[in-house]
């Protein structure tokens, strides 16, 4: 086979542990410095990833990429800028599943023979055809994860003779699974998105150029206004004749509702709502629908604060930030004194003493997945001197994994899938415990059911997962 660097270990084979979840960004536009904007673009992506980080660019007749772990404001420096040139680039931002730090992971990858990079987020559960497909053309499979079989896919049809476009609506077919996916040759950028629509991908407009991203946040940062989304099924090219749309396959919208309960930022946009004010009517239908006795209503920071903030108001609850979250703590790999293991939650949040001793709390938290942190956080709350601790879930219990690229645990690993809730009440050792309920969370997004992907809360998923149904129970 030829030897590409978007050579990397395939999930499911080589790792072990949660999957994935990224951020994508890609701009063209004739004058713009796009290798600098995608930085700020990918700055405001951090929250979906921060193992590594990678731009692409090309002035028309090369591409460049620079690519490295760490987070967006480590990885770039003003001499990688100066090697960056050019007026189309794509960025991504990966968060890791175990052992992800070695390099070979990182994107976007590119293809030089073919003349193309290429950068995805999500994840296919089914790989069975495209690996087939592979070795059938004689490219080993053992180093390649989903996202570089993608891509050496796309590559082989290229080698047949087929334009980038081309490749891309003839592999589709392949790619089984959640994908939003940005791709650039050396003059045009495409975007396309799997027939579900399970993760979000956007349109904007900057000048004459146009901007892709997984989250309209992005857009705001580097001024650039949002235009529409990516359909289901859509791919979309971007070239010096403008946009261009293609509808590759009949799609049907069931963007992953756990975005909304927390992978997106606030101040983005999803299906044409604000998910600050979707989250601020999950609090206000918890309110309605477990109202309790309480001094002061505080959130475990940062994705549950507007829901805090939507049940103070209904409830008529003071709101309090009380607990302190250290911004800059993120994921690290030096191993921790012995005596530090069980501080974890210590070094992120900090109690406001004044703020809970001798208060009756509402603890409002966006889910509980595992249950270790919040029993943490339950404990910590008592410590600073709360009488009591009552804890309000903006979301249905988390009872099935993910196989769409959202970070969740193995079923078995789930304590909603092996407790009720009153165990999981006594487990994290507060005075109450209260969910909000699946259809209280539908009506807060003032949107149909039919247009979500709920699979982590009722078991039921859009895209087909093939084996990894085995992986799963129905929970009753």
């Amino acid at each position: 086979m030829r030897l590409t660097s978007y050579q990397t270990p395939r999930l499911g084979v080589v790792l072990a542990g949660p999957r994935e979840k990224c951020g994508v960004f890609g701009i063209y536009g004739k004058g713009l410095e796009a290798a600098r904007l995608t930085f700020y673009g990918l700055w405001a992506l951090q929250h979906r990833g921060q193992e590594s980080s990678g731009i692409v660019s090309s002035d028309g007749s090369q591409l460049y990429r620079h690519t490295a772990p760490g987070l967006v404001a480590t990885v770039y420096r003003e001499e990688d800028f100066e090697q960056l040139v050019g007026d189309i680039a794509i960025g991504h931002n990966r968060y890791s599943t175990s052992g992800g730090t070695n390099i070979r992971y990182n994107q976007p990858f590119v293809d030089y023979e073919n003349g193309f990079a290429f950068a995805h987020n999500g994840n296919l559960p089914i790989w069975d055809k495209l690996e087939k497909f592979l070795q059938s053309r004689g490219v080993s499979t053992a180093k390649l994860n989903d996202s570089g079989m993608m891509s050496a896919a796309i590559g082989q049809y290229m080698d047949d003779g087929l334009d980038l476009l081309e490749a891309v609506i003839k592999a589709y077919p392949l790619f089984e699974g959640a994908f939003s996916a940005v791709m650039m040759d050396k003059n045009r950028l495409i975007a396309f998105r799997d027939s579900r629509g399970i993760r979000p991908l956007s349109i904007g407009k900057l000048g004459h150029g146009y901007v892709i991203a997984s989250e309209t946040c992005a857009f705001d940062t580097i001024g650039a206004k949002f235009v529409r989304d990516v359909k289901p099924g859509e791919l979309v090219v971007i070239s010096k004749q403008g946009l261009t749309s293609h509808q590759v396959v009949k799609g049907q919208q069931k963007l992953d509702i756990f975005e909304f309960v927390y992978f997106a930022r606030p101040d983005s946009i999803l299906l044409a709502k604000r998910v600050n004010l979707v989250r601020q009517n999950f609090g206000r239908q918890m309110a309605k629908e477990s109202l309790v006795r309480a001094d002061v209503v505080v959130p475990v920071p940062d994705s549950s604060i507007p829901a805090a903030i939507g049940y103070s108001q209904a409830s008529g609850i003071p709101f309090d930030a009380a607990l302190i979250k250290n911004r800059y703590i993120h994921r690290t790999f030096i191993r921790p004194l012995a005596e530090m293991r069980e501080q974890d939650v210590n070094m992120k949040l900090n109690p406001v003493i004044e703020s809970l001793k001798g208060k009756r709390v509402v603890l409002v938290d966006d889910s509980i997945v595992r249950g270790t942190t919040m029993r943490q956080v339950v404990r910590m709350i008592r410590e600073a001197g709360a009488t009591e601790v009552h804890l309000m879930i903006s979301s249905p219990p988390v009872r099935y994994p993910d196989f769409y690229g959202i970070d969740t645990p193995k079923q078995s690993d789930l304590i909603a899938t092996r407790m009720s809730v009153e165990e999981i009440r006594d487990f994290m050792g507060a005075d109450s415990l209260n969910y909000l309920s699946y259809q209280g969370m539908i009506a807060a997004t003032e949107l149909p059911e039919k247009v979500f992907s709920t699979s982590c809360f009722s078991g039921v998923y859009p895209i087909n997962i093939g084996k990894r149904a085995r992986e799963i129970s129905k929970v009753t």
